[in-house]
């Protein structure tokens, strides 16, 4: 089996409807992603992440360009390409009839799995998703979080080579969000690769190796989250209480941001005890903190993760 897990090349995808403009969702998207690794697609509600992952999961056919999944064309050999791949589409939601164990369990004898594989499998994953109390009621009597758990036990019980989760924690608790975080670097761990789409940037910053950030059908950046974070200009965030009225005075030390009377600058740590005898002089109060993945976000898509 190929190192590469996935890869697309100059992938486009145009949407057609009668008497409406054509909608261009993915306009050449190029990305490869390594066996074993964790990789995040980041972007706003349109932007294409999920039109990029119905391609990449035989779901959707492209408009031009080619995806392969470990070397398979998914467009030319989807059936090939299948038993490889579980998915937990955005919002999907478990066969109301059936409880979380009939659910996990039918899913892995369906992909072919032993009886007493798909038991085991299917009790780990249940009590890894905190569901091992509700296993046996009917789904439609589950709250939205244990609904959205289920789905991600059931796809993480196949252990399937490659997973695409398109915002698989949407609607958990922090607690439960952790237990989705700590399957998935266990099956990293196990060989799986992982393909998700999120809109939690501490989310994509914990358990990602490696981001995307995409907007309008387009890759913007890549690169791990310190990589995104160091293209800020800066390590950390000076935030200076009433300094907007001073910023002239510190843009030497890096970008500089204004939101109403505060002023934020970013600075490298070298220039931190510089930055800061300035603020004295000034009788300014400073406030210092890390950069975060979001001002990463903004510097590359100009705008906030949630801004419509």
């Amino acid at each position: 089996m190929t190192e590469t897990a996935l890869a697309s090349v100059d992938l486009r995808k145009v949407y057609h409807s009668r008497g409406a403009p054509a909608v261009e969702a993915l306009r050449g998207v190029t990305m490869e992603v390594r066996r074993g690794e964790r990789v995040a697609l980041l972007g706003r509600n349109g932007a294409g992440k999920t039109t990029f992952l119905k391609i990449a999961s035989t779901l959707l056919k492209p408009t031009s360009g080619s995806v392969a999944l470990f070397g398979i064309d998914v467009v030319a050999q989807p059936d090939r390409a299948r038993p490889y791949i579980a998915v937990v589409p955005q919002e999907g939601k478990p066969f109301f009839h059936l409880c979380p164990r009939e659910q996990v369990y039918t899913y892995l004898r369906a992909r072919g799995l032993s009886r007493e594989t798909a038991q085991s499998r299917t009790a780990e994953s249940l009590e890894r998703m905190g569901l091992t109390e509700v296993a046996d009621r009917l789904s439609i009597t589950l709250s939205g979080g244990q609904r959205q758990r289920t789905m991600v036990a059931t796809v993480i019980a196949t252990e399937a080579p490659l997973l695409f989760l398109d915002e698989p924690t949407i609607g958990m608790d922090p607690f439960a969000r952790r237990d989705v975080w700590a399957s998935l670097r266990a099956l990293t761990q196990k060989g799986s690769t992982i393909l998700l789409t999120t809109h939690y940037l501490d989310e994509a910053e914990v358990l990602s190796d490696r981001l995307y950030i995409v907007e309008h059908g387009s890759v913007l950046v890549s690169g791990t989250a310190e990589e995104l974070k160091r293209s800020v200009g800066g390590t950390l965030k000076v935030t200076l209480a009433n300094g907007a009225s001073q910023v002239d005075r510190f843009r030497s030390f890096g970008e500089c941001v204004t939101d109403g009377a505060n002023l934020t600058v970013v600075v490298l740590p070298h220039r931190l005890g510089e930055l800061m005898e300035l603020a004295v002089r000034s009788q300014l109060t400073a406030t210092v903190g890390p950069v975060t993945l979001e001002e990463a976000f903004l510097r590359a898509v100009g705008r906030s993760i949630d801004e419509e």
